[in-house]
Parts: structure tokens; C-alpha cells; sequence
């Protein structure tokens, strides 16, 4: 019999966070972050991070694990998440895999294999100093020219995961598409409720524009300030991440901080189109828009779907 696995996820700033924890408190659940920042030390405002009082005494994994210049990719969260899934059962509970980043969560509840293939650090490394010269766009045409269906799904600013498909088909000479599409017709080993969080867009906008301007005042130039002087380089994965890459050029005064809080509102109106979209093409669940329900419909739709799933 397959174990539960609850997914809560969708697009930034739409309350994931906040609603996984009154969940996990009502079904006796934990928390495991499906996020490829909140793993970071040191970066907790632009990444959203919930408080210690704001997580109501519900353990969290994944967050606070690895350090600014570590690396952390689809098979480090695959590793950890399974161990953690393990631990989570032993105490008789039920796991919440709660975050926005839909390939790492995929890649866990599909029980991708990404162990096919080694690494090879000299040819991605090359490949990260050809985006930084060359520039973002310019490596990601070459990987429009090897597998054109990864192109159009991978956006060319994740130079991580641009730089690890065009690895991936040197080193097997497949297409990581074909691969992938592959993998997703395997059965997944968990009996996975899987919940998309959305709402109308200009309230989702709204949310996010407002989000952004607490980030603000709680301290996020602060916090991007600190990280540079301890000495992490603007180059970085982690340091590239939205919330980061738009205040750098401030902080260095390279720009104005209206331009700065512009450039980020911008692009992270973009990236929750990009994440809805790509959860409607990948995804199959329950949907819930937010901006016709209060919390307690939701709450309690969210607990019948998984009654029906037999998950508690």
C-alpha cells in the first residue's frame, strides 16, 4: 500500500505557506519546503521564509540547510526530501511537500532518476562562465538548438537548469525532454494528493506588489547588503535568485532603489505566470482559487479531498 503524500503548490505569493501550516496543524502533518531558495542560510526575507512564529510550532524541513555558495539541484532536494519523508512517517505523520518550484516537486513525487548520467563540473562550469560573458540568452539558444521542447519550457534566466540540459545531452546525446517525458509515465510510489493553490491575476499581482514592499521595509536591501559583504559573490545560483538579482545592481549603485523595486516587482509578476502555466501543463489535482473562497472553504475542501484519497 502506497504512503500519503500531500502537495500544496502553485504560484508565489499566493498563500502556500500560510495554509500548509493550518493544514499540518489540523491533520497532524510536517512541513517539507518545495522551494529552491528557502533551503539557503542568511537569505530569509527575499525568500519569504516563514518565522518561527509564524510556523505555530509545525516542524519544517528543507530550510536553513545549506549554505549561499553550496550546491543545491533537483537531485540534492530529491535526496534530502526522501530521507525526510522517511522520518516524518517513523513519527506516525503525514508529509506536506508545500512550495512553488514544480520540477523539484515533480522530480520527488515521480521518483525521477537522475542518477543515469554522472556530473560532469568542468563542462557545467564552462557553460555558467559562457552565460556570464556570453550572456543568459546566448546559452540558452544553445540548448534551442539540441532539444527546442526543453527550450520552450525551461525560461533562459534558470542558466542552473539550461546549463544542466545541454550537460545532460552531451553527456548521453539524448534530449532531456525525451528523458523526462520518459520518467513521468512511471507510477509514482506515493498515494499523492496533489493541491494547486491560484487566484485572479490582478489579486495574485496585487499580493505580490505588496509583498515585495513589506520585503522592503522588513529589511531586504539589508539583508542583500550583508550576504555581499560576507563576502558571497552576485554570481552565484543562490545569489541569482529573484529577490536578490534585481537589488545587487542598488546596492552596488548601479541603479536607483525605485528602479530596483520596479525590476523586482516585474519579474516576479513573471515568474507566477510562469509557474501557473507551468503547473497547468504538468499537474494534475484539485485547483483551488483562493479569490472565491475564505479559508475555512478551503480548509475544509482540501480535508474531504484527501478523506477521498484515503491519505488520513
Amino acid at each position: 500500500m502506497k504512503k500519503p503524500l500531500i502537495v500544496i503548490a502553485g504560484p508565489t505569493a499566493c498563500g502556500k505557506t500560510s495554509l500548509s501550516i493550518k493544514l499540518a496543524k489540523l491533520i497532524d502533518a510536517e512541513i517539507i519546503s518545495g522551494d529552491s531558495m528557502q533551503v539557503y542560510k542568511y537569505m530569509d526575507i527575499g525568500t519569504a521564509k516563514a518565522t518561527l512564529d509564524e510556523m505555530e510550532g509545525i516542524k519544517h524541513y528543507m530550510i536553513d540547510e545549506l549554505y549561499p555558495d553550496e550546491e543545491f539541484n533537483v537531485m540534492v532536494f530529491q535526496k534530502k526530501a526522501k530521507e525526510y519523508i522517511k522520518e516524518i512517517y517513523k513519527k506516525n505523520k503525514v508529509p506536506i511537500l508545500c512550495g512553488g518550484t514544480g520540477f523539484y516537486i515533480n522530480a520527488l513525487v515521480n521518483d525521477n532518476n537522475f542518477m543515469k548520467t554522472n556530473n560532469n563540473y568542468e563542462l557545467r562550469n564552462k557553460l555558467y562562465k559562457f552565460a556570464e560573458e556570453q550572456g543568459a540568452e546566448a546559452l540558452h539558444k544553445r540548448l534551442k538548438e539540441i532539444d527546442p521542447v526543453s527550450a520552450k519550457v525551461i525560461h533562459y534566466n534558470n542558466v542552473k537548469r539550461v546549463a544542466r540540459a545541454i550537460e545532460f545531452f552531451e553527456l548521453t546525446k539524448t534530449p532531456i525532454s525525451k528523458h523526462n517525458e520518459e520518467e513521468k509515465k512511471k507510477t509514482s510510489p506515493y498515494n499523492t494528493a496533489f493541491i494547486i493553490l491560484n487566484m485572479d491575476r490582478q489579486k495574485l499581482y496585487a499580493r505580490i506588489e505588496k509583498r515585495i514592499d513589506i520585503m522592503v521595509e522588513n529589511g531586504l536591501i539589508e539583508e542583500v547588503k550583508k550576504l555581499l559583504d560576507m563576502g558571497y559573490s552576485e554570481n552565484l545560483v543562490s545569489m541569482q535568485g529573484i529577490g536578490y538579482k534585481e537589488i545587487i545592481p542598488y546596492v552596488k549603485g548601479e541603479i536607483s532603489l525605485e528602479n530596483a523595486i520596479t525590476e523586482l516587482k516585474k519579474a516576479t509578476r513573471h515568474f507566477a505566470k510562469r509557474q501557473i502555466t507551468w503547473f497547468k501543463r504538468q499537474t494534475e489535482g484539485l485547483w483551488v482559487d483562493l479569490s472565491e473562497k475564505s479559508e475555512k472553504e478551503v480548509l475544509d475542501m482540501i480535508v474531504d479531498y484527501i478523506k477521498n484519497l484515503n491519505i488520513i
